[in-house]
């Protein structure tokens, strides 16, 4: 697997340290899209995993992120109607490409900031994360069968990475003429919080005891955290892993 990430060059005025990497892993196709933008103190982010088995994931993760971006305002960019816009778009976006006969549809995970505060919005299980002072305080819940089955008290948290019904998602964009997305208000922010957004090709091969872990030795670069969390994937995954992707950044304030 070629790790390389992508970091953002900004200069030191830009308020958050943003890195990204992305990846076809062992499949034949990547359908994970990554999308990251900051100007004067506005941060938006999403990652996107598309549903090989329906076809076209590809397509409908690249739309959804296309839609989202053509949908942002120019303010206001946290509030929970903008996001429920952005998401709501997204998903008519992706109804619109199943008229050429695949049943297309992606996940998607978005987190965007303004003036101190930000918000994360999600369908489906690609996964947001918040970290303060090095811990997580926040992290999505999967739309997944196998999340109901830690709701109901049959397995735990850290044994949905490999059960047998992970794959099985309640949400996503496409699936529906209406999409469910949740979203969390995170605020205020402060210096060295940090976020990440990730598909499940990433998340199910690093705990999250390690992603705290790999933070704690890169608190003020967002490259080496998101390299120290890819090597670890790098000695567990299988030759025919899933696409992985992840966008990791760090406030500056």
């Amino acid at each position: 697997m070629n790790t390389t990430v992508t970091s953002s060059t900004a200069p030191e005025r830009k308020r958050f340290d943003i890195a990204s990497f992305t990846s076809k892993g062992g499949r034949q196709k990547n359908e994970d899209s990554i999308y990251a933008w900051q100007n004067e103190g506005q941060l938006f982010a999403v990652v996107a995993d598309g549903l090989g088995a329906h076809g076209g994931g590809d397509i409908a993760s690249a739309e959804a992120i296309a839609s989202m971006r053509q949908s942002l305002p120019a303010s206001g960019i946290t509030s929970a109607a903008v996001l429920s816009e952005c998401f709501s778009n997204a998903n008519s976006a992706v109804l619109a490409k199943q008229i050429h006969g695949t049943a297309m549809k992606s996940t998607a995970v978005v987190l965007t900031a303004e003036n101190g505060e930000a918000a994360f919005a999600h369908a489906g299980d690609s996964r947001g994360y918040v970290f303060h002072r090095g811990r997580i305080t926040f992290q999505t819940m999967d739309h997944s069968v196998s999340q109901l089955s830690v709701l109901r008290g049959d397995i735990t948290p850290g044994q949905i990475r490999f059960h047998k019904s992970r794959s099985q998602l309640m949400r996503a964009l496409g699936a529906g003429e209406t999409v469910a997305e949740d979203i969390k208000s995170i605020k205020p922010i402060s210096v060295r919080d940090a976020f990440l957004l990730c598909s499940d090709g990433f998340w199910e091969y690093v705990t999250e005891a390690e992603m705290e872990i790999d933070l704690a030795k890169s608190p003020r670069s967002a490259r080496k955290w998101l390299s120290l969390m890819l090597a670890r994937i790098g000695k567990r995954i299988p030759d025919d892993h899933d696409n992985l992707s992840a966008v990791a950044i760090i406030y500056r304030g």
